[in-house]
């Protein structure tokens, strides 16, 4: 999946550390990157490649984590683009099994945090930065802000060797998925599996097995993965303003997912494969 960058190692522990010459950087400008122009990879900037057209960048970075010995920051600095070599691209290319996506969309995601949280929402004071970790305070109300992780729950609903697969009304990934939803106040995993299936396809579950978790920082969230049995009726009925399709497939029938970066794909497949214990 996205996060199994092995054998690299991530480490995300908060450091208040200067950027040396030789660590690395990400900028962003609203959902593009800045990369070195390479139509295959995703090579960040090093403040070095920055250091005469722009020396004061390492004193206005910000830092992010580290992969293996390599420290990332972030920057927020315009005319960068202006450097030969150097341009903007979608996060799009984000999404994609590999080291250095992880790297772009974990930097994204804090670099929206970061955007998103510039004033107390309390007293409406500008917010600053801890220099001990990762995090917003408010020196007038004492409010603080960590970043942003909402707790979302992906459902494999099956019956026998047949697999539910939905497809997202009005959405521009078309591909099949299952039931998710984000975890309401109140409720735990368990309670919002059994909650989401019923509002989205209008069936009962039983045997709720836990399968995986997953950070997928494009939404801010934490998927946690489920298998559950069908409990009674098969009969679907859709939430139209959530799904187009809801459609009941049995593992012969089942698309082979080549796409692996998502909690989804994997189910899916491990359903497929049957190598999974339900």
């Amino acid at each position: 999946m996205l996060q199994d960058i092995e054998p690299r190692v991530f480490r995300n522990a908060f450091q208040n550390r200067p950027a040396d010459p030789q660590d690395l950087f990400l900028a962003f400008q609203d959902d593009n990157v800045l990369i070195r122009q390479d139509k295959d990879k995703l090579w960040y900037p090093s403040f070095a490649d920055f250091s005469v057209s722009h020396p004061q960048l390492r004193q206005k970075a910000r830092f992010l984590f580290t992969i293996d010995e390599l420290n990332y920051y972030l920057v927020e600095e315009e005319g960068l683009e202006a450097v030969p070599g150097w341009v903007y691209v979608s996060n799009k290319r984000f999404r994609s099994k590999n080291w250095r996506s992880f790297i772009g969309i974990i930097g994204w995601q804090l670099h929206s945090w970061y955007n998103n949280h510039k004033f107390c929402s309390r007293c409406r004071e500008r917010l600053q930065h801890s220099e001990i970790e990762r995090l917003l305070y408010c020196a007038s109300c004492g409010m603080s802000v960590y970043p942003t992780i909402a707790p979302c729950v992906i459902v494999g609903v099956y019956d026998k060797d047949r697999l539910l697969m939905t497809k997202y009304a009005n959405r521009e990934y078309r591909k099949y998925a299952l039931i998710a939803g984000f975890n309401e106040i109140g409720e735990s995993l368990e309670q919002t599996v059994c909650r989401e299936v019923w509002e989205e396809v209008g069936l009962r579950v039983k045997n709720i097995r836990y399968y995986k978790s997953q950070p997928w920082p494009f939404s801010d969230t934490l998927l946690a993965g489920f298998f559950a049995e069908l409990d009674g009726a098969d009969t679907i009925r859709l939430d139209e303003d959530e799904l187009a399709v809801g459609v009941w497939l049995s593992r012969k029938d089942i698309p082979e997912w080549h796409e692996s970066i998502s909690l989804t794909g994997e189910m899916i497949e491990v359903f497929r494969r049957a190598t999974v214990e339900l």
